[in-house]
């Protein structure tokens, strides 16, 4: 089959038009067609930019590569020990309550209305009884509308993880009455008057999503977002109580 011309005033389609497919014969369009291929060849391009010029070598031999961060594998006997990009961190430890994964556990001692007054973080295996003392101490002293400012109560509820005799001494010795449930006399049934003061303020920290899975290595910034999610719901509670 031969080339397939158009006339003058008729525009040459890329649809339509057989000249810019190869044709074994040699046909070429018509010079006023406008066709933009003209005997098969394509139109001259334009003249690209050239650029800058390429830098010229760096002198002398490389030096050794610099480490940035620390190693992720550290070594150690026996075993790899803790990398950066392992879970793990200050005050952690298997979890009693969820299959033995590492976690921390949040102590906290409030008032008659569930105001947190202190609290701590320790490992999650740690007995609640180790960290009483370290949280009586830790109550700051509360304005009185009479008289100096008290800084301990009166008694103190505490469940059944809290019977131990050097446990009673100390709050007796520091003037504190304690109303601790005894082990194999006092009956489960009567558990959940008093406790569930603390369990509740326990639900209002479980609130806060920064609490509820720890992402922080140092236990200094975690035990931070406690003491500040317990200021929060002594805020939350005075604004309550004036508004």
């Amino acid at each position: 089959m031969g080339v397939r011309h158009r006339s003058r005033h008729e525009q040459c389609s890329p649809r339509s038009c057989t000249c810019c497919r190869p044709n074994p014969r040699g046909g070429t369009c018509h010079p006023g067609s406008g066709c933009p291929v003209q005997g098969h060849r394509a139109p001259p391009v334009r003249r690209l930019d050239a650029g800058g010029p390429v830098a010229a070598p760096a002198r002398g031999r490389p030096g050794p590569a610099r480490r940035q961060g620390v190693d992720r594998l550290v070594p150690r006997h026996r075993r790899r020990g803790l990398g950066a990009g392992e879970k793990g961190g200050d005050l952690t430890g298997p979890s009693p309550v969820d299959r033995g994964k590492p976690g921390s556990k949040i102590h906290a001692l409030s008032d008659r209305n569930g105001l947190p007054l202190s609290v701590r973080v320790s490992a999650a295996n740690t007995h609640d009884s180790l960290c009483l003392e370290s949280l009586i101490q830790a109550v700051p002293a509360v304005r009185s509308r009479r008289g100096p400012r008290r800084r301990r109560p009166d008694k103190l509820h505490a469940d059944k993880g809290y019977d131990y005799p050097h446990l009673r001494r100390m709050l007796r010795a520091r003037g504190i009455r304690p109303r601790i449930a005894r082990r194999g006399i006092e009956s489960p049934q009567r558990l959940g008057r008093h406790r569930w003061v603390i369990e509740r303020t326990f639900a209002w920290f479980t609130g806060y999503r920064r609490l509820t899975i720890r992402y922080e290595r140092k236990a200094s910034l975690y035990c931070a977002f406690v003491t500040l999610a317990a200021a929060l719901t002594c805020h939350k509670r005075y604004l309550k109580l004036t508004t």
